[in-house]
């Protein structure tokens, strides 16, 4: 609720702040993309405001650990099975909540009339196939989605644009979906080094699974 109001008073406020009203987009990573795609469910359902892109980086909108990505990956590489659980356990109160869309958006029954949506994910993130399972709903309910796995990254590579040349390349991917504001020029300015582990994890960006 508090991201959504955030987003109603973001639209709302965008002659004083100096923006296009209809270029607001939502976008987050993780969690925050969990956020981003329950704000742009609550937004189609309570009549705005109208967004113009969801961009979920890896995101968690499952409710559960049965996955192929999360029996390969839920051990070893950062975020664990053990973890997760423990974050949903403390995010939900009840069976109630976690069979709730706005906590696992993947549950939702109808996802048409959503935003355009870039889906990013990690080729070692047990998140893996619940993001490109929304991305493929999103598809099917006639969504406009681009969906991308980065292979050989885990999750959280999108922030380690610093020391990991795919996370460079993730940063450049989504510019479109940013903009160009004072804190994108800020960003894009950062060094960001070459290694050869960087060069390991820089070989090839491989397009989601299409349903």
């Amino acid at each position: 609720d508090d991201c959504y109001a955030a987003a109603v008073w973001t639209v709302g406020n965008a002659a004083a702040l100096g923006f296009d009203p209809g270029a607001v987009a939502v976008g987050g990573a993780s969690a925050g993309g969990n956020l981003a795609a329950a704000v742009a469910l609550m937004a189609r359902d309570r009549g705005g405001p109208a967004l113009a892109h969801q961009l979920l980086v890896y995101p968690a909108v499952g409710n559960d650990d049965s996955s192929q990505s999360f029996q390969d990956n839920g051990e070893g590489y950062g975020l664990d099975r053990t973890t997760m659980r423990w974050y949903w356990d403390h995010y939900v109160r009840d069976q109630t909540d976690a069979s709730n869309p706005l906590a696992a958006p993947l549950l939702a029954e109808d996802l048409s009339g959503l935003p355009p949506a870039l889906v990013i994910t990690a080729e070692y993130d047990p998140l893996r196939d619940d993001g490109e399972a929304y991305a493929d709903r999103l598809r099917q309910a006639g969504v406009e989605t681009a969906c991308s796995r980065y292979d050989g990254m885990i999750h959280g590579f999108f922030g380690m644009s610093a020391v990991l040349d795919k996370g460079a390349q993730a940063d450049v991917h989504i510019k479109p979906c940013r903009g160009d504001t004072t804190i994108n020029r800020l960003h894009r300015s950062r060094a960001k080094p070459t290694t050869p582990t960087n060069q390991w994890f820089s070989r090839r960006l491989l397009r989601c699974p299409r349903g």
